[in-house]
């Protein structure tokens, strides 16, 4: 059975949402029958990177915060994420354009460590305040998790696997997403946001009955959260 998963490297709530996903799938006696599918989305796809502006200071210039309004929210969005074992360094984070990121994570899927690629990219920015969309860093994390230095190398300094970007990102528009993560069970049921850990085992048992039916795809049904970021590059956690 597959599970779809729209989302972005540098959405706070994308690796909550992992995580969440991850106790579930643990707990599912069928797992080992679950394939995970990345997929990309852009939030901001005319971000400029720019190592020198701090995450605090670029969200309350484009968001119209104050300071201490966007400390308290990212503060709270750092206190989520430690409840499901992950540490964020907020105040590291690099403002980065995540495009190249994300070709790369097309490579990776290509060769079967989408999955490795995704979490390494996860880490690098919440954890390790890396520069994502810089071309030695790229190269560093795609080698860590198995990708063909050469082959990489070819990726970086091209378009390569851009297509598949905007293909992603062309389908999540025609299936009506709006924010991230969003995740498709077996084209049959939608989460939306990083819900709680029963959604996520409810939603699985429902979809993985449909699947042994052997039913054929229909209407895709969507169970909202306010735990996503959306196209504005809002991230909501009320």
């Amino acid at each position: 059975m597959k599970i779809e998963i729209w989302s972005d490297v540098m959405c706070p709530f994308c690796y909550i949402g992992k995580r969440r996903l991850e106790a579930s799938l643990e707990k599912f006696e069928h797992k080992d029958k679950v394939e995970i599918v990345w997929k990309s989305f852009l939030l901001n796809p005319d971000l400029k990177t720019n190592p020198d502006l701090s995450t605090l200071e670029y969200l309350s210039e484009s968001k119209g915060w104050s300071k201490s309004q966007t400390e308290q929210i990212m503060s709270q969005v750092v206190d989520m994420a430690s409840q499901e074992g992950l540490t964020y360094h907020m105040d590291r984070t690099v403002v980065a354009n995540a495009k190249n990121a994300h070709r790369v994570l097309q490579f990776a899927k290509a060769v079967r460590l989408g999955d490795d690629m995704k979490e390494r990219l996860f880490k690098a920015y919440f954890t390790e305040g890396e520069n994502i969309d810089d071309t030695a860093t790229l190269q560093r994390l795609g080698e860590e998790v198995g990708l063909d230095q050469e082959d990489l190398k070819d990726v970086l300094a091209s378009d390569q696997f851009i297509e598949k970007v905007n293909s992603d990102i062309q389908e999540a528009i025609q299936i009506g997403v709006r924010g991230v993560p969003f995740f498709v069970f077996d084209n049959k049921f939608a989460i939306s946001g990083a819900q709680a850990s029963e959604t996520f085992d409810q939603t699985l048992i429902k979809a993985w009955e449909k699947f042994m039916d052997a039913q054929k795809p229909h209407v895709i049904g969507s169970q909202e959260s306010n735990n996503s970021c959306d196209l504005e590059g809002n991230c909501n956690n009320d």
